[in-house]
């Protein structure tokens, strides 16, 4: 598949350098266009094939990654609209529906939405792919596997897209703030603030990695820290106390209100 990129900004270029490491894609198999000068400089410098027209690059595209903006969404797909035929379209647009990107660039055309999330740029993603997408098998399967590379990736109903916003897109400013508040403890009780927040981050990636790997749930890993009478329920009883569940579900759930305006 010959992939184009519009818009190589911090999520556009994530996606398309963790394809290379992971070895799913060939750099020569990926061009790229944006509309500021310097990022097509740095994409140029790093060895990407690099157009000033993104017409001229649909061209010579299978499939191509929409990654602006959503301010820029409109604009920008309503004047490619006509380059578009027997092409895929991947969009990463935040908050833009399938149904309306089609209603700019023909109801015909072949659209796979994503929704990502920023871990992405460390090849540790979270993707949700539109299971009623209208993307041919073998564009999906193709899709599938270049984005399982650098993360996980869940086939989701594009209505239920606002809360895969709200849980992994949100998720990460959520789980920042605890690492935040983890390493603030520590700080608070004579630990070095660069050994907390290494601490605690490691916790948090440590304790995700032994639940996805041995699939435990995280109620039984709960349990098998809290000793009887132990130090680790009696903090758990102060997260219990300030509703620590509830904090987070009113979080997810706001997020996802949000989303759906």
């Amino acid at each position: 598949m010959k992939l184009g990129v519009i818009g190589f900004g911090n999520m556009g270029s994530a996606i398309t350098k963790g394809f290379i490491s992971k070895q799913v894609m060939d750099i020569n198999d990926i061009a790229v266009f944006d509309t500021y000068d310097k990022i097509r400089e740095k994409a140029e410098d790093e060895g990407f094939a690099v157009y000033k027209d993104e017409k001229d690059l649909i061209k010579h595209s299978d499939a191509v990654l929409i990654a602006v903006k959503p301010i820029h969404a409109e604009e920008l797909l309503k004047n490619i609209a006509k380059e578009l035929n027997n092409k895929l379209i991947i969009s990463i647009v935040a908050g833009l529906e399938s149904a309306t990107i089609k209603s700019w660039i023909g109801s015909d055309k072949r659209v796979l939405r994503i929704m990502p999330n920023t871990p992405a740029i460390v090849g540790e993603g979270v993707f949700a792919l539109d299971s009623d997408s209208n993307a041919l098998d073998e564009e999906k399967k193709t899709v599938e596997k270049m984005f399982s590379a650098i993360g996980l990736v869940e086939w989701v109903e594009e209505r239920l897209f606002p809360v895969v916003t709200g849980l992994s897109g949100g998720g990460p400013a959520y789980v920042a703030m605890f690492i935040e508040a983890l390493a603030d403890a520590g700080v608070l009780h004579g630990l070095k603030r660069d050994v907390a927040i290494k601490m605690a981050a490691k916790t948090v990636l440590g304790s995700a990695a032994q639940i996805l790997d041995t699939q435990i749930h995280p109620a039984v890993l709960k349990d098998m820290v809290c000793s009887p009478a132990g130090t680790t329920i009696e903090g758990v009883k102060a997260l219990e106390d300030y509703s620590i569940r509830a904090g987070v579900i009113e979080a997810v759930s706001a997020a996802t209100l949000k989303s759906k305006k």
